[in-house]
């Protein structure tokens, strides 16, 4: 038996349609005036397609009920037929590629918006819309008044060409209660500025008392300045008027091919990376976004953007921008004037660039890394904490021609005194990019050696203790180290200032790992402890270094009680455990309060004994 086939059309729920629109793809109800504007600039775009000498002009009327009026093209009742009963339909152009009625080929990128999607988003905060048009094209054609409802309801009716003395549109509405704040006569004025304040013709807000606003202007960018410091002057002035804070500079933005204009302004604080503020993005004059994380590299946290295109694609609500190639090589090539900018400055102001790498170093390094140009340029000038304090690495070179490079902040601090005191040159490579960073300065300045710190370079520039001294302190040494011996450590007795560290551990990453695998080991069975097992590296062990000029060790290594000997040596290794700065081990936790148990202990039960170190306590 043969099947049948019949067509059929969708049937549109208008008020579910109006739901999914404001729940799902505006933001807010507030784009209902965006949407207006949107419309009322193509209409005048396509009008001055047909007349450039037509005005353009955008009038907003508040009040009970809130209207705006375009100079535009207009439309016939034809058009009202085609482009406002039908959702979906452009009246931008028609399937032949030529503007409607205007006998002229027109590139589709001369228009914002879709007017029926636009009206239809009016719906989000009233019930009932109101076009009243004339059309510019047809002249004798009379005027037409569409009328539509949110339930999908809608009338048609012809007027007299006297009724709309001029070509253009008006649309009204009167908003339901629950949306009236929307349509407020301040919230109007805001919202116009907010969205309209770039739009190149003009638009004016007018309140119930007949009172206009002019909402909009040319940005600074487009206008012309007597001077090139009164351009300077507008363009940070426009900066505290939009974002409100005085930037360290502005860097204009201008890509011709992509019809794109504008200015970066550099932030005068520092942001974490992780932070990254939303860029201005307008769209042939109209806001699109101001959150447009994506117009330019990751790297480029520390400016601000408002820029004005005309190539780059919204997305389906208009409130973002669509990831496509040119948005890609918008971004690449923002990010290369930035880029220039920063690297003109070493020869154009250097006082600025002080400024700008004192606030935004992590950023430049963030981007050295990958730049061999920029590396080249401002490593010079990029402080790094070192034995020698905050200073560049051209700086440190100078009197160090070997730097030693530390993996991690705790690494630093741990040898940062001792090797200043011993003349070596350690760099705190512990920050985010800074190891990557020193490793690569013999490139740009030849002669100089860079490694990466190792605990027996440190260890070799430590004097030795006279061998008499090193005798009468066998005994202590030998129950230190199979005291602390347990946590795979070893005990070396040295002279090394500053005179006040009575210890030094000495530790690096591989051998930290070796005990954590060790001890994973221990306590696994089975399968798992085989893996880790066979997982055994050979390091080094630590090295608890005594210091024999301090008065604490001086007296610890006379000690003869075993007792007091084997708390004395926990102490010490405790004390360099927590001058390390590196987070505690449970193991290493309960030994310090061991330590410290043992010698309160001592102390309580023969008063006569002082703690190492301390004076002989007397008696009352």
């Amino acid at each position: 038996m043969p099947h049948s086939e019949s067509a059929h059309t969708f049937q549109v729920d208008l008020r579910g349609l109006v739901d999914l629109l404001s729940h799902h793809l505006y933001s807010s109800p507030r784009v209902y005036l965006r949407e207006l504007l949107q419309n009322a600039v193509d209409a005048i775009t396509a009008r001055q397609a047909l007349d450039p000498s037509a005005p353009g002009t955008i009038t907003v009327r508040t009040g009970d009920t809130l209207t705006v009026t375009d100079s535009g093209v207009g439309l016939t009742e034809a058009d009202v037929h085609r482009f406002l009963a039908t959702i979906g339909r452009s009246s931008k152009r028609t399937p032949d590629g030529v503007l409607d009625g205007a006998g002229l080929d027109a590139a589709r990128g001369d228009f914002i918006g879709q007017f029926g999607i636009g009206l239809l988003a009016c719906f989000v905060v009233a019930d009932e819309i109101t076009v009243l048009s004339r059309s510019a094209k047809d002249p004798s054609a009379p005027a037409v008044e569409w009328r539509g409802h949110s339930d999908g309801r809608y009338t048609i009716r012809a007027l007299p060409a006297s009724a709309v003395p001029e070509p253009g549109t008006t649309v009204r509405l009167t908003p339901r209660a629950d949306n009236a704040e929307w349509t407020h006569p301040d919230r109007v004025v805001s919202l116009a500025r907010h969205y309209g304040g770039l739009l190149r013709h003009e638009v004016t807000v007018v309140d119930q008392r007949g009172t206009g606003h002019r909402v909009n202007e040319a940005p600074p960018w487009d206008r012309t300045h007597r001077s090139p410091l009164a351009r300077r002057e507008a363009m940070t002035a426009y900066c505290r008027e939009l974002f409100d804070f005085t930037p360290l500079d502005a860097i204009e933005l201008d890509l011709p091919a992509a019809g794109l204009h504008g200015v970066a302004y550099v932030l005068p604080t520092a942001v974490s990376p992780a932070q990254r503020r939303g860029h201005r993005v307008h769209l042939k004059g109209m806001l699109l976004t101001d959150q447009a994380h994506e117009l330019l590299p990751e790297w480029a946290f520390f400016v601000r953007c408002v820029v004005d295109t005309t190539s780059l694609r919204p997305t389906a609500s208009r409130e973002a921008l669509y990831e496509d190639g040119t948005l890609s090589a918008v971004r690449d090539a923002l990010g290369e004037r930035i880029r220039d900018w920063l690297t003109g400055l070493a020869a154009s102001d250097p006082s600025l660039l002080h400024r700008f790498i004192d606030t935004h170093h992590l950023a430049v390094k963030a981007l050295a890394r990958h730049d061999d140009e920029l590396l080249r340029i401002v490593l010079p000038w990029l402080p790094f904490e070192t034995t020698d304090g905050n200073v560049t690495l051209e700086e440190f070179a100078r009197t160090h021609p070997t730097l030693l490079v530390t993996r991690s902040v705790e690494e630093f601090r741990q040898v940062a005194p001792i090797a200043a005191a011993a003349g070596l040159g350690v760099v705190n490579g512990g920050y985010t990019y800074d190891r990557d960073l020193v490793l690569r300065l013999p490139e740009i300045r030849p002669g100089t050696a860079v490694t990466d710190l190792d605990p027996a370079t440190v260890t070799a520039h430590l004097d030795a203790v006279d061998p008499a001294a090193e005798l009468r302190a066998a005994a202590f040494l030998s129950l230190a180290r199979e005291t602390i011996a347990v946590h795979d450590c070893d005990v070396v007795l040295r002279d090394f200032q500053p005179v006040t560290a009575p210890a030094l551990l000495l530790d690096n990453r591989e051998a930290r790992h070796e005990r954590t695998r060790s001890s994973m080991a221990a306590d696994s069975d089975g399968l798992w402890a085989d893996i880790l097992g066979s997982l055994r590296h050979e390091t080094p062990r630590a090295q608890l270094v005594l210091n024999h000029l301090n008065p604490l060790v001086r007296q610890a290594i006379t000690i003869s009680e075993r007792g007091l000997a084997v708390t004395t040596a926990e102490a010490l290794y405790g004390q360099a455990l927590l001058l390390s700065r590196r987070p505690l081990r449970a193991s290493e936790s309960a030994l310090l309060n061991r330590a410290f148990i043992g010698l309160l202990t001592h102390a309580m039960h023969d008063p006569g004994t002082a703690a190492p170190g301390s004076e002989p306590r007397k008696e009352l």
